[in-house]
């Protein structure tokens, strides 16, 4: 870890942002979210170098209060612990294009694919989750267009728990303030103003979801893991994780599965298939897995929050100008935000 740099005349430097460095490294957000416009844009070359080899990095200095994160998990540790007939009660609507409230089985797998034989054949998920999104709440009613499918404003089943709702609101907004400021680290990655994104993302449809991992006193089916390999489906994911067994993992380059660090008030980014898709495949989005925990501590339980960013429902989706190079083939017909996450959703857990 560096914590400082001085020159050859004796000088002090600015302290580096990357303060770990690896395939997935560690970033201090601290420098771009107090210092100045010089600041951000060390951050952003930063993230740049990082999002065209594992577009997987850990933050820290994101400015998150710690009283949020610890609100989440003993709401979420709370609501998990719940008789199965309670969960179930707030399960998903099959109907629900965006699968909120308690979570109905299905595969990531399968989600990286537009066969639907793998969908049928993969594994179920090793987990339980509860989704959110601001869609189910009283948001803008210009938040969708007159064309989307209006089950994508279908309620947030919230449990009655006390503190619950408002846990889960606290911190969907720390995440939300977190995205825009990511993403505008991003737009001067691209060469871009630093508020490219705002107008395409200040609708945006945003799932925040909790990952619960039980405790494994059977082994699962061979192949079957607590999350199976796939890439994530938006702009990016913000994920606070806890350090338990059976973690996350990433597939490098080189074929290797790397363990993710499990750092305390840090968070895990990374970019998905949209923002690929977006940079032309200037930035990668990394297959990833949630592995199951060594027999021997198969007895633990773990959680992880990811906030899944998507655009506006109407943000169209195609080569940035700063991505198509002198010449370069743009790779991907435009699409619309709305529509591209709803068919992910389609095939991980079949049609709504």
């Amino acid at each position: 870890m560096t914590t400082g740099l001085t020159s050859a005349t004796g000088k002090a430097q600015a302290t580096p942002v990357t303060i770990v460095d690896g395939y997935v490294p560690v970033i201090d957000l601290g420098p771009s979210r107090v210092g100045g416009p010089e600041d951000r844009v060390r951050t952003a070359e930063a993230i740049d170098a990082v999002c065209r080899t594992s577009g997987f990095l850990v933050i820290v200095g994101h400015g998150v209060p710690e009283a949020t994160i610890a609100a989440m998990t003993g709401a979420t540790q709370r609501f998990f612990a719940l008789p199965a007939a309670e969960k179930h009660a707030l399960l998903a609507d099959p109907h629900d294009p965006l699968m909120r409230g308690f979570g109905r089985q299905g595969s990531l797998a399968a989600s990286n694919s537009d066969a639907a034989v793998l969908r049928e054949r993969a594994l179920p998920d090793v987990s339980e989750t509860f989704t959110v999104n601001r869609l189910g709440e009283d948001t803008d009613p210009g938040a969708l267009p007159a064309d989307a499918d209006p089950r994508l404003r279908t309620a947030n089943p919230w449990p009655e728990l006390t503190g619950f709702r408002t846990a889960y609101q606290e911190y969907y907004a720390a995440m939300e303030a977190l995205a825009t400021r990511i993403m505008r680290l991003f737009a001067l990655a691209l060469e871009l103003p630093e508020d490219w994104f705002d107008e395409k993302i200040d609708q945006h449809m945003t799932n925040l979801t909790a990952n619960y991992y039980p405790p494994q006193p059977v082994t699962p089916q061979e192949g079957q893991l607590r999350k199976g390999q796939h890439s994530d489906w938006g702009s990016l994911t913000i994920l606070h994780q806890d350090d338990s067994p059976g973690g996350l993992q990433v597939l490098s380059s080189e074929g290797q599965w790397l363990d993710v660090p499990a750092l305390e008030g840090s968070f895990v980014v990374n970019i998905g298939d949209l923002m690929a898709r977006w940079t032309n495949d200037r930035w990668v989005s990394t297959v990833h897995r949630v592995v199951n925990p060594p027999r021997d501590l198969a007895h633990r339980e773990r959680y992880s929050f990811p906030f899944f960013h998507q655009p506006n429902y109407d943000a169209v989706i195609e080569c940035i100008p700063t991505c198509a190079g002198a010449g370069a083939r743009k790779k991907y017909p435009p699409v619309r935000s709305g529509e591209y996450i709803t068919g992910k959703f389609r095939r991980a857990y079949g049609e709504a």
